[in-house]
């Protein structure tokens, strides 16, 4: 009786809101029928990944090369994590969504971000792996009042019951921001920059470990935090964001 009057309560709040504050497009700010959602027209512009993708990296194939079969970037260049996946490319809707999450003091955009993440990362969920944000420094976050990724992670903990650790590994210089910075420079910006807790394998319980990003561009920062969680004794990570920089399909970062 209780847990259905408690629904009630909250269904009529909602309305409440929905009549002060109509929900718009997340994107484009039309009206729609229900918040934290885009518009058809927005919709229809991401561009999400699916199969055929390369198993390590997730970039995605035109046409099927098999089950096992890499990108150039994975042979080239093997990440120190297990797999990555996103959500969608990353184009104009993608990266308008991002930023109102990241610095537009938007932190609601991540229940949108990590519905589609949750689908995109189905696979990584087995075993009950750990969710990890990649963390910010505290000047930044104090600067922007939040963590996106820390956001992102929370939305994803409550859609897959997987907890969340935004302790488990921590950003212990600050760093200038990573954009405009070539593949080199990212990597060096981010080389030495992060730190894990005293106590990560009594935390860590030998789970695997899924870092948690709002954008995966050249990897440089989810390899040096996956880096600095295997030194600290996490035997395996893998990696989810909300979108990916694929070269040559719409916009760089």
């Amino acid at each position: 009786m209780s847990r259905r009057l408690g629904r009630r309560v909250r269904q009529f709040g909602g309305m409440l809101l929905d009549l002060a504050y109509p929900p718009v497009c997340l994107n484009c700010d039309v009206p729609t029928a229900t918040s934290d959602t885009l518009c058809v027209s927005c919709f229809k512009s991401l561009r999400p990944i699916t199969a055929p993708y390369c198993p390590v990296l997730g970039l995605p194939f035109e046409v099927s090369l098999g089950a096992d079969a890499l990108s150039a970037e994975a042979i080239a260049d093997p990440p120190p994590f297990g797999r990555a996946r996103a959500a969608v490319i990353y184009n104009d809707v993608a990266r308008n969504v991002v930023s109102r999450l990241k610095y537009g003091d938007r932190p609601e955009l991540a229940r949108f971000c990590a519905r589609l993440m949750a689908s995109a990362g189905h696979e990584l969920w087995e075993g009950e792996p750990i969710l990890v944000p990649v963390p910010l420094h505290r000047a930044r976050q104090w600067e922007r009042r939040y963590n996106q990724s820390a956001e992102l992670a929370l939305a994803l903990g409550r859609l897959t019951g997987l907890e969340v650790d935004a302790g488990l590994v921590r950003r212990s210089r600050k760093t200038r921001q990573q954009v405009g910075l070539s593949g080199d420079g990212r990597a060096r910006n981010v080389q030495g920059a992060f730190a894990v807790h005293p106590d990560i394998l009594v935390r860590a319980k030998g789970r695997r470990v899924v870092l948690v990003d709002d954008v995966y561009t050249t990897g440089a920062t989810t390899k040096a935090v996956t880096r600095t969680l295997i030194r600290g004794g996490v035997d395996a990570v893998d990696v989810v964001t909300f979108a990916r920089v694929v070269i040559g399909a719409d916009l760089p970062i």
